[in-house]
């Protein structure tokens, strides 16, 4: 445990950007395991703009960000393709 007060503080801000960024990611991975299920254009784009924010916003990493949003748009031009 912390024994500073600004040791106590920094723990404070640690766990509320802990539960932001678990409820970030959550909805991130439901978003893009519902894109790729349904390959949707409107489900694609949902989440690529939750790639974006959550890179924006340093959840994730913005290499890791293009890749997800790269396979995000293989699959819209596969769909495309197929129909």
């Amino acid at each position: 445990m912390p024994v500073t007060k600004t040791a106590k503080r920094a723990l404070r801000g640690s766990r509320r950007k802990e539960s932001v960024n678990k409820i970030r990611m959550s909805k991130l991975e439901i978003s893009i395991k519902s894109a790729k299920k349904t390959k949707s254009k409107k489900n694609i784009e949902k989440a690529i703009s939750l790639v974006d924010r959550a890179a924006k916003e340093k959840t994730i990493h913005k290499n890791k960000a293009g890749r997800i949003k790269s396979r995000l748009a293989k699959l819209q031009a596969l769909s495309k393709k197929v129909k």
